[in-house]
């Protein structure tokens, strides 16, 4: 099977638009070709921006209806206390009532324990964007709730590197989200090094900015204290045993779990030119349309459940991009095949990403 869905044929692509300035255009596919490791030393160059802020403007020209969606769905904020309260009942069971059951909650923790893990991160990430309340403190609260389930500080220091990944998507030294040199030579498209680096990935995420050497902020210290106090408490009512059984699940639902591919959907180049991919498959029913990933990056103040509208009101823009269609086939390809590696991404220059910035003006009056 490809790693990848192929482009649609049935839908027309959106129309060329003469004098454009960014040879990009209507799709924004790069003409840089995806590193390979053990041919290329290092990870593809783009010459321009990020395609994601040109994409919507031309978007919005064609279809300004989309900004109807634009908004939050407080449904967002039920599903994070119920999703809160049953990993915490968990942990009380195994904690306190099912103390012998050791298989049981090992599979537990994969299948149930780590699946909530993934929805806990799917929701910070819409609290990250205000997408899940009115105002912005409620919007940071939503983010603390689904940190309940989740033993180590993770919302708020996700919203401030989240959003300057938004903001500097593929810009080498400000895109947090970017693997780091020694993670990109030492494991290239070795498949075993590649299966403990997906089983690394949640200390991956906090090296990654502790390298950005940056001061905690006040939200992040709020976070800390915040998770000190429920694992805390956790500890006190569920027991010892309780508490790692939280550890457990948040280390399987951020290693080799079908929905921790996102991780590896989102921006790991399996195609020449495009460096953005979206997943449409079953599982985004279960995880808030997370897969829609070339929609969110276009329209980030469109919430998850209206996400598949962007999709469905401009289909020639999306459906004429290569995307992924199983994220069990995501995992399985990135690891078994030598073409893909952490260096399996795209980087840009500040310079040149300040360069294609310089065209947006041009293009909004286009």
């Amino acid at each position: 099977m490809p790693p990848y869905t192929e482009i649609s044929k049935d839908v027309p692509l959106p129309a060329k638009e003469k004098g454009n300035p960014d040879y990009r255009h209507p799709l924004y596919i790069g003409e840089w070709k995806k590193s390979i490791p053990y041919v290329d030393e290092d990870i593809a160059t783009d010459d321009l921006d990020e395609p994601h802020l040109k994409r919507k403007v031309s978007i919005l020209k064609k279809h300004p209806e989309i900004e109807k969606l634009y908004g939050y769905d407080l449904r967002t904020t039920f599903i994070t206390i119920v999703a809160a309260a049953a990993q915490v009942a968990a942990a009380y069971m195994f904690g306190q009532v099912l103390t012998d059951w050791n298989w049981t909650m090992l599979i537990y923790s994969y299948v149930v324990g780590a699946s909530l893990t993934q929805l806990y991160g799917v929701i910070i990430h819409e609290a990250t964007h205000c997408l899940a309340a009115p105002t912005r403190f409620q919007n940071r609260i939503v983010g603390l709730m689904a940190n309940i389930g989740l033993p180590f500080p993770i919302a708020m220091s996700f919203r401030r590197y989240h959003l300057e990944h938004h903001t500097f998507q593929g810009v080498v030294g400000m895109d947090p989200d970017l693997p780091l040199d020694w993670e990109r030579s030492l494991i290239r498209g070795n498949a075993f090094l590649k299966f403990l680096w997906l089983n690394i990935y949640p200390a991956m995420y906090v090296i990654r900015g502790l390298v950005m050497q940056k001061k905690p902020q006040f939200w992040e210290l709020v976070n800390w204290a915040f998770t000190i106090t429920t694992d805390a408490l956790i500890w006190y009512f569920c027991g010892l045993r309780g508490l790692i059984y939280l550890f457990i699940s948040l280390w399987l639902g951020y290693g080799i779990h079908p929905a921790a591919a996102h991780f590896i959907q989102e921006h790991y180049t399996f195609d020449d030119g495009q460096e953005t991919y979206s997943y449409y498959g079953i599982l985004n029913f279960f995880f808030l349309n997370v897969g829609y990933h070339n929609e969110h990056h276009d329209f980030t103040k469109v919430p998850w459940s209206k996400l598949p509208d962007v999709r469905r009101i401009a289909p020639g823009y999306y459906d004429n991009l290569a995307y992924h269609s199983s994220w069990v086939m995501v995992h399985w390809n990135f690891v078994t095949k030598k073409q893909f590696g952490p260096q399996s991404r795209v980087g840009r220059s500040v310079e040149d990403h300040k360069k294609g910035r310089k065209m947006l003006r041009e293009l909004r009056k286009s």
